[in-house]
């Protein structure tokens, strides 16, 4: 046993209003200057549809994830290094910016300075790249509400071998949220399809980044992640992607999506799992035991056998404590309803979501029936095959089984809680319908309604012991720098790409930072009687307390 730790994110999507908070804080803070136009760390897409980029999901198209041999090995669907030495000026694989899309911005000026005219001033669109006039035909969001479904979102790679249960009764079915980051993975694909070895995970929490020093802009990563949540930026000439926000989650703050969301609908903790375990999990031969056997990955922080192996790996204490509080595990581990995201591309993705019950209790409420019903859900599940079809795609490799039993659950809870907030009895066998307690629903509830931010967010701090390496990691995965940067000088794989790199993180960090580095107190306990704070120190004459100070009676005698 190799005990890892993990961090992780579960979405319940019942709770996402499609708002793009999320996306836009994450825009405004990661992805906001020049090179990045088009990139979207966090996107939401409205399902069915085809996603950002096009097609995604389309892996016959484009070759991401593993595959299994015919003897049980895992390869790269991309193909292995003869194959990428072969094309590795020319990637035939990756999306173009029409699959991403162009982005634009408007030429205001013309509206807000124009003379008073009779014809109405319009402003026209402007490539953000090129800066010439564009006509908008794709952007991150073009699903969003089922626009254009008829052209675009009937063609979702998710809806192969359902089409004809779709196609009449596409809008009055289903349409849910599915917002999407970086998934993190515990066998990512992206690192292994790197050439030049920029992308890893690290080992302290498996967050998975890019080292823009080593990046040599080959853009393999790109072809490799099946979720295509790696990005090139065409300014520096390097790869970009999701950091998971690192520089909050070292002092315990979530990530920037996570903070901002409307809905309430994340939920971010540590999970601990056998390193030993991953790849006899992703390689299992049948794509429908690929969710349980990630399951059987993950181990119990309760366990003393489990605990002493993570103090022999060098795991805080604090954190096997905050894996045992984590509400990742609970949905995950305890409750069974968190799934997924396309455990056929064998990554063993660690971004699960909670598939919506909303559709249901919508098409119930449309026949005019008691949508909240226990027998009605029930039944519903049962008959109304087409969105558990397809949410058996996205998050179980088509298995239905478990979807169906998540919707139950979900199902179960609902009525029972309803029966509670109107005053009646509460109802023991709806819970025992699904193999829950009465109190393990209750907390299930809870957890799922009325968690608060602390309940929700159960993030350790990076230990003071660990903080040389994280700074050292912080600078190796830095995103290349800003436009001032860009317009100093050039570099032979891209504009800006000679230049030095910066560290855009969070300005948290720096004040949690700041803090601990000016405070008299240590972080292990004690002060810091006699020692020098350089922190203040302005590079100018000597720093305050670097010597000792003279004593006035040697300073007489000095004098004398």
């Amino acid at each position: 046993m190799r005990v890892m730790a993990q961090m992780a994110m579960v979405m319940n999507l019942d709770k996402c209003i499609g708002c793009h908070t999320c996306s836009v804080t994450c825009k405004q803070a990661w992805t906001n200057r020049a090179g990045m136009e088009y990139v979207w760390f966090n996107n939401v897409e409205t399902r069915p549809g085809l996603g950002y980029p096009r097609s995604y999901e389309d892996q016959e198209k484009w070759q991401g994830g593993w595959t299994r041999t015919a003897n049980g090995r895992l390869k790269l669907k991309a193909g292995g290094r003869l194959k990428k030495l072969l094309n590795i000026f020319s990637n035939p694989l990756m999306p173009s910016i029409q699959d991403y899309y162009e982005p634009w911005s408007y030429d205001y000026e013309t509206v807000l300075n124009a003379p008073t005219q009779k014809y109405f001033p319009v402003s026209r669109p402007y490539s953000l790249i090129s800066g010439k006039p564009t006509n908008i035909t794709w952007s991150a969001n073009w699903d969003d509400d089922l626009a254009g479904s008829g052209e675009h979102a009937a063609k979702d790679p998710m809806l192969k071998g359902i089409e004809d249960k779709v196609k009449f009764e596409f809008d009055q079915t289903f349409m849910f949220y599915l917002p999407r980051i970086c998934e993190h993975c515990l066998n990512p694909s992206c690192a292994a399809s790197c050439p030049s070895g920029a992308i890893y995970k690290r080992s302290e929490d498996g967050i998975v980044l890019v080292d823009q020093d080593t990046c040599r802009g080959w853009r393999m990563c790109v072809t490799g992640c099946p979720y295509k949540k790696i990005y090139f930026n065409h300014k520096t000439g390097k790869a970009e992607k999701c950091t998971f926000c690192y520089p909050r989650i070292e002092v315990g703050i979530p990530t920037v999506c996570a903070e901002t969301c409307v809905g309430r609908l994340r939920y971010i903790g540590i999970m601990l799992y056998d390193a030993d375990k991953v790849l006899d999990a992703a390689s299992v031969e049948d794509d429908h035991d690929l969710y349980e056997s990630q399951r059987e990955v993950f181990l119990d922080p309760y366990d003393p056998d489990v605990q002493r192996e993570a103090e022999r790996a060098g795991i805080p204490g604090d954190w096997v404590e905050a894996a045992q509080r984590s509400p990742v595990r609970r949905l995950i581990m305890d409750y069974k309803v968190a799934l997924p995201l396309h455990p056929e591309y064998r990554t063993m993705p660690m971004v699960w979501y909670i598939p919506p019950l909303s559709p249901v209790v919508d098409v119930i409420k449309d026949t005019g029936f008691d949508g909240e019903s226990h027998d009605n859900l029930f039944a519903a599940i049962e008959t109304l095959r087409i969105p558990v079809e397809y949410l058996a795609n996205l998050f179980t490799a088509g298995d239905v089984g478990p979807v169906d039993t998540v919707l139950r659950k979900l199902a179960a809870m609902r009525s029972y809680m309803r029966d509670i907030n109107l005053g009646r009895d509460p109802d023991e066998s709806i819970p025992a319908a699904v193999g829950m307690g009465e109190e393990e629903m209750y907390e299930m509830y809870r957890l799922l309604a009325l968690a608060k931010y602390d309940e929700r967010y159960v993030i350790p701090t990076a230990h003071g012991e660990q903080a040389h390496s994280l700074e050292e990691l912080a600078t190796d995965c830095a995103v290349s720098g800003y436009d001032t940067q860009l317009d100093e000088a050039s570099g032979p794989f891209g504009e800006g790409s000679g230049t030095a790199s910066m560290t855009p993180v969070a300005v948290e960090n720096f004040h949690m930072l700041q803090q601990r580095q000016t405070s008299d107190q240590l972080v292990g306990g004690g002060d810091k009687a006699g020692r020098v704070n350089l922190l203040n120190w302005d590079g100018k004459g000597t720093p305050e307390g670097l010597f000792p100070e003279r004593r006035s009676e040697d300073t007489a005698g000095d004098s004398r």
